[in-house]
């Protein structure tokens, strides 16, 4: 088998430089995921990302089939783009890890649109609890493998308030991202409000 976590590690370097903190965490029963920090302050700002590492070692697999597919599936890893130097977001290296490993942990399958909980605040104050599962492509390319294995998508993770993770839930993905867009939302803003959902 081969293994793809060197390969994805590269692509991260790649499309994001080098990366300034890394922590692993393990959960029971699950393989090890690491959460690499990227400071990323050329063009846009103070931008910090956080991409999981450890997702893709395993295929996502369908959770009503009886067996899992060691081969086939789909591979993702997470990426979470915030304003750096506005809070304490670092903390929010745990809450991504037990995303990451939630194929494992739940048998659940991460794909765009989903909405993903913690349960908890993302990070220290933060007033998110949850995540929208964006479409990958733009920030960090799909990772290609060799047949029969599936590419490694890289997912953009939006933080979502309860308010909003509540409208998303009845109104559906394509229209709290069109209300974002509409109100000029900073999605990057740790500390950001509510979007106007009258």
């Amino acid at each position: 088998m081969v293994d793809v976590l060197p390969l994805v590690e590269a692509r991260l370097r790649t499309a994001l430089g080098e990366p300034d903190a890394r922590a692993a965490v393990t959960f029971l029963g699950t393989d090890r995921i690491e959460v690499l920090r990227f400071q990323d302050d050329s063009r846009e700002g103070d931008i910090v990302r956080y991409a999981t590492l450890g997702m893709s070692a395993q295929p996502m697999s369908d959770p009503t089939a009886v067996l899992a597919d060691p081969v086939k599936g789909p591979r993702a890893e997470l990426v979470l783009s915030v304003r750096g130097g506005l809070a304490d977001t670092d903390k929010v290296l745990r809450p991504l890890a037990v995303l990451a490993a939630s194929p494992q942990v739940e048998g659940v399958i991460v794909a765009p649109g989903a909405s993903l909980d913690v349960g908890e605040p993302l990070w220290s104050g933060a007033p998110f609890s949850s995540v929208l599962v964006a479409e990958p492509g733009g920030l960090v390319e799909d990772l290609e493998l060799d047949e029969p294995l599936d590419p490694v998508r890289f997912l953009p993770l939006l933080p979502m308030t309860p308010n909003e993770a509540a409208w998303k839930r009845v109104h559906g993905a394509q229209a709290l991202q069109e209300r974002w867009l509409t109100n000029g939302t900073d999605l990057r803003d740790p500390s950001r409000k509510s979007v106007p959902l009258d």
